[in-house]
């Protein structure tokens, strides 16, 4: 089996996109210069990871439904090692590195979060909806994030003091505008529900809301993207197992989109040390990330949904 950090000549996209003007807020936390590398850094990984995909490659199991290939380890190593040399004084934690997460307690105030593949379930199956992500903390809150999306080509990032903006391949960037869908009625009330939520509350969940329209896809900071998007009105995680590189970035977007990102009792989603497991990096909340209409009307069915399905 070839290793898949050794050279295979992918298509590696090396032309550089276009930034829009940030923010002089925003100047504080990342400049025109080290959102340009990023970006370029991700494409790079994101276009190797698609042609990998079309490759032998190895698949193991980290835990119960919890995927890895040794795609996702090279490209860890790679994205690893270019935002230790971007960014070479802040904290740097990548999925495929346990040690890394000790960066979260070490007292940085500024953390990458680092996603070589996120819905490693979708890459493993030869479906499109994965991604490769990078997010920043300051001061434990999410300031940025960048979602790129191989099998399109399309990059998505921003913050909530900076705005959000997409780029196709290597073309300039554009304006991302969010789109609020119509609010939650008797006939329209579009969610996106993972498989896991959906087999283990579905049906208390369909009970509550009888006009619950389910969807779903495989990476969190694209299901995230089809909210702000207006393709759903809220995205409903419940089952205990998403971690900061999943959320850390998707959630800075989220925020620049004005959608509400909430636990089940309206609680902020926290990304403090003691909202998270030390040792896993896990989210201690559930989580809700949707447009206000959404949130206000469905949070207290879903609530008692949750609280059905976990007595029976």
């Amino acid at each position: 089996m070839r290793d898949a950090s050794q050279s295979t000549n992918p298509p590696k996209g090396c032309n550089t996109i276009a930034s829009l003007p940030l923010s002089l807020t925003t100047m504080k936390y990342l400049t025109p210069e080290l959102d340009r590398a990023i970006r370029q850094v991700l494409r790079d990984c994101g276009q190797q990871a698609k042609y990998l995909a079309a490759q032998p490659f190895t698949v193991d199991q980290k835990g119960p439904e919890d995927y890895v290939t040794d795609v996702d380890r090279a490209l860890d190593r790679q994205l690893a090692a270019a935002f230790a040399a971007l960014c070479p004084t802040d904290g740097i934690v990548t999925e495929e590195s346990a040690q890394s997460r000790q960066a979260f307690q070490a007292g940085h105030d500024r953390l990458w979060f680092i996603d070589p593949v996120d819905g490693t379930e979708d890459f493993i199956h030869g479906r499109p909806h994965y991604s490769v992500m990078a997010g920043l903390l300051q001061g434990h809150q999410p300031k940025a994030g960048w979602v790129y999306a191989p099998m399109q080509d399309q990059m998505y990032y921003g913050g909530p003091e900076w705005g959000l903006f997409q780029a196709k391949g290597q073309e300039g960037a554009d304006l991302l505008v969010p789109v609020e869908p119509e609010p939650p009625s008797d006939t329209f009330c579009p969610l996106l529900v993972g498989d896991r939520d959906q087999a283990n509350f579905g049906d208390a969940l369909r009970a509550e809301i009888p006009a619950a329209q389910f969807a779903s896809l495989g990476s969190f900071g694209l299901k995230v993207l089809e909210v702000i998007r207006g393709r759903a009105g809220l995205y409903l995680y419940l089952n205990g197992r998403v971690k900061l590189w999943d959320t850390t970035g998707p959630v800075a977007l989220a925020l620049a989109a004005g959608l509400v990102c909430c636990d089940l009792d309206g609680q902020p989603l926290q990304f403090t040390p003691e909202a998270i497991d030390g040792e896993t990096l896990i989210h201690h909340q559930p989580i809700l990330i949707g447009w206000p209409s959404y949130v206000t009307a469905l949070r207290p069915p879903i609530q008692a949904a949750v609280a059905r399905a976990l007595a029976r």
